[in-house]
């Protein structure tokens, strides 16, 4: 069982910056992958960006080149620094963690952070 905490969300101006972090219980490194996904009001999930075990990451186009993802070991955390938000930003950003245990893949979810951007 992993628990997923996110916080950082909050109410920005467009071409704000915020930075949103995942803190979990068990250590980063026993997880495969942890990826930030968002929803928006009346739409589906979206994948916003995530990052491996090993380090390799992966960026929705809309977010590339405003958006980076860290890890930190150390802390058990995963951070999503994001830049020159946008109204479209605006939406609730969940961390999701998958672990491959003897090959069962398990998949975790945050509770949620709501992040707004306005105009």
């Amino acid at each position: 069982q992993v628990q997923l905490v996110e916080s950082g969300g909050g109410l920005v101006q467009a071409g704000a910056s915020l930075r949103l972090t995942c803190a979990a219980s068990t250590p980063i490194a026993s997880i495969n992958t942890i990826t930030w996904y968002r929803q928006a009001p009346g739409k589906q999930h979206d994948l916003v960006a995530s990052v491996t075990g090993g380090g390799s990451t992966n960026f929705a186009d809309s977010v590339k080149g405003r958006f980076a993802i860290s890890r930190d070991d150390a802390k058990r955390t995963v951070s999503l620094q994001m830049n020159s938000l946008k109204p479209e930003d605006t939406a609730v950003y969940y961390c999701v963690a998958r672990v491959v245990v003897r090959g069962v893949s398990q998949t975790y979810w945050g509770q949620g952070t709501q992040v707004t951007v306005s105009s």
